[in-house]
């Protein structure tokens, strides 16, 4: 038998069944999605759910909590989420990507080499605002590094609020510097590029043995790593979500985990003469003022803007999609009421 609380359920889960229904629905944590089915766990251990009429595998996301009817081997309904990550779907589709659902904390993993970039560690965390996620930044092979103090120095500058930890991934502690956020009932997950450590810190977690490759000396970037979403229970008694190393991290629908990224520049710009500035070469614009006086860095500004405009377009671009796929759904069942007719 497995204990639901360990699984991280809560009463935030339980408050959404009637009455009624406690004792008839099984609870299950969703741990892998496939196309046509889902894996799960409930009490008696793991099971297999098929999805009802209506419902697509991409509207289920891997740490979901969902509920079937006792003995019938389909979900009835996905309870609502207390965390969700998602992003835009990679390419060219107007797609919506469910990355993990009911994540407590998520750990941006970097390393102290070539890997470290501001501009990215600062998207990951905004999808961890958006989400409603608690962000952890780990600097990984630090045993490398002779000089963290750019690194540190530029946390400090660009991510003040979020919590930091240094260490060596394969150092036999490393599992110890993580354990405060991954006690039992707690879920994380893990985003990063390829190559900074996150397969090994899943293993110093987990002790599961996950298959990588070398890391190529010219770029220090690895050349495999987790290839689907994989759910593992950690010796600590929480639980993990493992991802693969994304190549692109497209935001949509986040404007308010961006904004909790650079709340400096989004205070400076509330003092802007006019509500609608660009902060360009409009008159009495604060946050230019405070570039011109040393107190913010262009490079900021410009990252605050890319990821604003990027996420306007991507959110309206899918805003689009779903709408023409609304319309199409009805063009469809008008024809199909047309055809029953005759």
């Amino acid at each position: 038998m497995i204990d639901l609380k360990d699984l991280g359920w809560s009463a935030d889960f339980l408050r959404q069944l009637d009455i009624d229904e406690i004792g008839q629905l099984v609870p299950a944590r969703i741990t892998a999605v496939h196309r046509d089915r889902l894996d799960g766990l409930a009490e008696t251990g793991a099971l297999t759910l098929t999805l009802p009429p209506g419902m697509s595998a991409g509207e289920v996301a891997v740490g979901d909590w969902v509920v079937s009817e006792a003995g019938a081997p389909r979900v009835a309904r996905v309870l609502e989420r207390r965390s969700l990550l998602r992003r835009k779907a990679a390419g060219r589709d107007a797609r919506d990507q469910l990355i993990a659902a009911n994540v407590d904390t998520l750990f941006v993993t970097t390393s102290m080499n070539a890997d470290f970039n501001v501009a990215r560690l600062e998207r990951y965390v905004a999808l961890a605002h958006a989400g409603e996620v608690a962000p952890v930044i780990v600097m990984t092979k630090a045993d490398l590094c002779d000089d963290p103090a750019p690194y540190h120095d530029a946390l400090r500058d660009a991510l003040p609020r979020i919590a930091v930890v240094a260490l060596d991934a394969r150092d036999r502690e490393a599992a110890a510097e993580l354990a405060d956020w991954c006690g039992p009932g707690q879920t994380v997950a893990f985003v990063g590029s390829s190559g900074v450590g996150k397969s090994t810190l899943v293993i110093a977690l987990t002790g599961d043995a996950i298959a990588t490759q070398g890391i190529r000396e010219d770029d220090a970037k690895g050349r495999h790593t987790t290839t689907s979403r994989e759910f593992h229970r950690l010796a600590g008694g929480g639980w993990m979500v493992d991802t693969p190393g994304m190549r692109e991290l497209q935001l949509a629908g986040a404007a308010e985990g961006i904004d909790e990224v650079f709340a400096d520049i989004v205070a400076m710009a509330a003092e802007c003469r006019f509500n609608d500035c660009a902060h360009e070469t409009e008159p009495g614009c604060a946050v230019k003022a405070a570039i011109e006086a040393g107190a913010l860095d262009p490079g900021r500004l410009a990252r605050w803007q890319k990821l604003k405009r990027e996420d306007s377009h991507n959110a309206e671009s899918l805003a689009e999609a779903h709408t023409r796929n609304r319309k199409f759904g009805k063009m469809v069942k008008s024809i199909m009421r047309d055809h029953h007719k005759r």
